[in-house]
């Protein structure tokens, strides 16, 4: 490219990488269309085997449907299908939505392993599988996102989605313990790099999983009386990418309504 061609995008827009996007009704696609229409460009993984294995099943061109969305919103986007179950992918994913897109200066980190199972039930492949993709993952991303990083210091975000579920969930809630370390460690340790780290706990969000029973008992939970969105979660993830909130950080935000208990 010479110096009076322009690339083929708006590459004066900021770049978020945003994992687990794999479904349009997700918490994911919710933050990666928010910040799409707050003037970013968006790069997304998601996995199909996974949302296989789920009671909801795969959605047909959900990826490509995404994309469009991102497009119609103004953001140059790269989706990537990736199993960060492997340790080897978190590197694959950077170098192809940089390769794409350019730097990247927000890393929102929305996927997740999630298969209910208790104390008693649960099986070595699936502990092992949750701390794989829900806490090795996350520590991946994050070094890579740190070795990477060279935007204008105070730009950076870390941003991890989590969860204060155990019981019947044990390998989930105790890996997103894990994840929640992590990330908050990187408030500390990437500070020289001017990045912020934080953590959001959206509470329960219907996307499609919620039984009626479960509806019922969050709705009587929530001081609202609604049930929560992925926007809810999203306008928080725009906030705290955006310059106005660079001040927040090392922090576990509570997105849920006030839900009790």
């Amino acid at each position: 490219m010479t110096a009076d061609e322009k690339p083929p995008f708006d590459a004066a827009r900021p770049v978020a990488l945003v994992t687990g996007v794999g479904r349009s009704v997700g918490i994911g696609a919710g933050i990666a269309r928010r910040l799409a229409e707050a003037g970013w460009n968006v790069a997304f993984t998601y996995w199909t085997p996974y949302d296989a294995r789920m009671a909801w099943g795969i959605e047909t061109g959900a990826a490509d449907t995404i994309a469009k969305d991102l497009e119609e919103r103004g953001a140059a986007t790269v989706a990537v299908e990736a199993d960060l179950a492997d340790p080897e992918a978190p590197g694959r994913v950077l170098d192809q939505a940089q390769g794409r897109l350019g730097n990247i200066t927000a890393l929102v980190m929305c996927h997740c392993e999630s298969a209910d199972s208790g104390l008693l039930d649960t099986t070595l492949e699936s502990f092992d599988r949750h701390f794989a993709v829900n806490a090795r993952a996350t520590w991946l991303l994050i070094r890579e996102f740190g070795r990477r990083f060279n935007g204008t210091p105070g730009t950076g975000r870390v941003i991890a989605l989590t969860s204060d579920h155990t019981v019947g969930n044990l390998p989930y809630g105790a890996s997103k313990g894990a994840l929640d370390r992590i990330t908050l460690a990187a408030a500390h340790e990437l500070a020289h790099l001017g990045i912020t780290a934080n953590v959001i706990n959206p509470g329960p969000v219907d996307t499609g999983w919620m039984s009626d029973d479960i509806r019922d008992h969050v709705l009587r939970q929530t001081p609202l009386g609604r049930l929560g969105s992925p926007q809810d979660t999203a306008h928080l993830v725009d906030f705290l990418c955006s310059p106005q909130g660079q001040w927040i950080n090392g922090q576990l935000q509570k997105s849920n309504g006030g839900l009790a208990g």
